[in-house]
């Protein structure tokens, strides 16, 4: 008799079973089976081998096989101020891009964070207020975008929201328990976009959110243009 196997027959560290089902249930697509599930590793997040048939487009079924890393969704903010024309971003170390090329893995991003067990809403508010000091008011909600989609099933919300920069007190934040070791940046809006011509900020999600605020959202010239048209 096997052994119980941590994360599908018996809890693993963090209490999961049933870590090899994930997919097998799924119809949506008529031209995807799903057979098989191999759990490879359940160390924090989940890496799963997953065998599948796929109807080709010349109506022959192919089998293939995917790897996907399942580390929970996440949620993204854009904090700006309006009046002082200022985003605040954190600056933090990411072995990850470190190991990949970055000089000196110390990434500038918007604040961000797994959303656990609650919705993308109250996730950001508790990642801001942890990373940033900020307690954040009314959020917009920009979109949702699956980041890595070809080995990674993370979706992110994109989220936007005003701060009052003259309330801010302290420059840096994060939890030192979890080894989060932040700086925080508030460059003007121009000076964020030249950090993404020169270089500085390279990470995805905080492009997509600088670009997005210039084109449709608090600094876009078209928003600010309607915003101040007079009556007729």
């Amino acid at each position: 008799m096997s052994a119980p196997r941590p994360g599908i027959d018996v809890p693993d560290h963090r209490g999961r079973t049933g870590l090899d089902q994930e997919g097998r249930a799924l119809d949506r697509n008529p031209d995807v089976r799903v057979t098989d599930v191999e759990l490879l590793a359940a160390g924090w997040h989940v890496l799963r081998r997953t065998t599948l048939e796929y109807r080709a487009p010349s109506g022959e079924w192919e089998t293939q096989q995917r790897e996907t890393y399942d580390r929970g969704n996440g949620a993204t903010v854009l904090l700006y101020d309006p009046a002082r024309r200022t985003v605040l971003l954190t600056r933090q170390f990411r072995y990850p891009v470190y190991v990949n090329g970055h000089p000196d893995g110390m990434l500038v991003e918007t604040a961000a964070g797994l959303l656990d067990e609650d919705d993308a809403a109250t996730a950001i508010r508790r990642e801001a207020a942890e990373e940033t000091g900020v307690e954040i008011g009314e959020l917009e909600h920009v979109w949702d975008v699956f980041m890595s989609p070809g080995s990674v099933t993370e979706r992110i919300h994109f989220f936007a929201a005003p701060y009052d920069g003259s309330t801010r007190s302290g420059e840096s934040g994060g939890l030192a328990e979890e080894g989060e070791h932040i700086e925080l940046l508030e460059p003007d809006i121009e000076e964020a976009l030249g950090m993404i011509r020169d270089g500085r900020i390279q990470d995805a999600k905080t492009i997509m959110l600088l670009q997005w605020a210039v084109l449709d959202g608090p600094f876009a010239h078209r928003r600010a243009d309607r915003a101040f048209r007079p009556e007729v």
